[in-house]
């Protein structure tokens, strides 16, 4: 994901922010949840095949009044300092499902799912009646959680991430490839999908090794009958690489940036209308 939300709930800001004292962060954020001023934008994805957006992952951002942008790693860090990150990631997901509510139906809205949300025992039943409060039906909702910050309970997040997938709810593994590679997240997890990190996809085609473990990873995938996300896709021939050795869909900045959900709707509809005319 992209910076993906939850690949840094464990970090400290970065860049801009390092010499931000954490309590003025904190109560800025605690303010701006307030405020409403943590907006979402969608990153696109495409089918392999035939190139068509399919859907778009949801990515928090804070437009702060003085420090500017603030993208979700940091955002997150932030608020796990402050105990914030279940109400961030409500109004994170609530937004998102009010955009999503406009999109046509055939478009999927993928929704990361944090470490402390999975290790709550109420998790599964309020976040299945969070969604039955909005217009977008479970079969439309891919759910992120990542491998590096799996999981202290592996047991309780396998059985909540199983009563949402019963729900109708699909799962994926994020980032795989960004840490440590956790095999026994494949066997233990009720999982849909696997999302590649962009580290995986740093090298292919050119580099063989890159490319062999590229394709040992899609072979893997398929035997387990995941689909494969590829993330992170900045050039033609890494797109053509994931699409030749048998991966399902892709997402990066060769095709889009994050956009507004006014901007997801004007690319579908930009799609449709092309391949009216085919």
């Amino acid at each position: 994901m992209i910076e993906s939300l939850s690949l840094s709930l464990r970090r400290a800001p970065l860049g801009h922010l390092k010499n931000v004292p954490a309590g003025v962060l904190q109560a800025d954020l605690l303010h701006a949840l307030h405020r409403g001023e943590i907006e979402v934008l969608f990153q696109p994805q495409f089918t392999c095949h035939s190139d068509a957006m399919t859907g778009a992952e949801a990515l928090a951002r804070w437009r702060h009044p003085t420090l500017g942008e603030i993208g979700a790693r940091d955002l997150f860090a932030i608020a796990e300092g402050a105990a914030l990150v279940a109400p961030l990631s409500r109004h994170v997901v609530a937004r998102a499902l009010d955009e999503a509510a406009r999109w046509p139906d055939h478009l999927t809205l993928s929704l990361n799912i944090t470490p402390e949300e999975l290790g709550d025992p109420r998790f599964a039943a309020d976040f299945a009646a969070l969604i039955a409060r909005s217009a977008v039906a479970p079969a439309r909702l891919m759910l992120e959680i990542t491998e590096d910050l799996l999981l202290n309970n592996l047991l309780q997040a396998a059985a909540a991430l199983q009563a949402l997938r019963a729900l109708g709810f699909r799962i994926a593994l994020d980032d795989f490839g960004a840490g440590f590679c956790n095999f026994r997240y494949l066997r233990e997890l009720p999982l849909d999908a696997l999302k590649l990190d962009r580290a995986m996809l740093e090298g292919v085609p050119d580099d063989p090794k890159a490319l062999a473990v590229l394709q040992a990873i899609i072979r893997l995938s398929q035997a387990l009958d995941l689909a494969i996300y590829a993330e992170g896709i900045e050039n033609e021939a890494q797109r053509a690489a994931v699409a030749a050795e048998g991966g399902n869909y892709w997402q990066g900045f060769l095709r889009a940036e994050p956009m507004t959900s006014d901007g997801v709707m004007a690319l579908a509809q930009a799609g449709a209308a092309s391949r009216a005319k085919v």
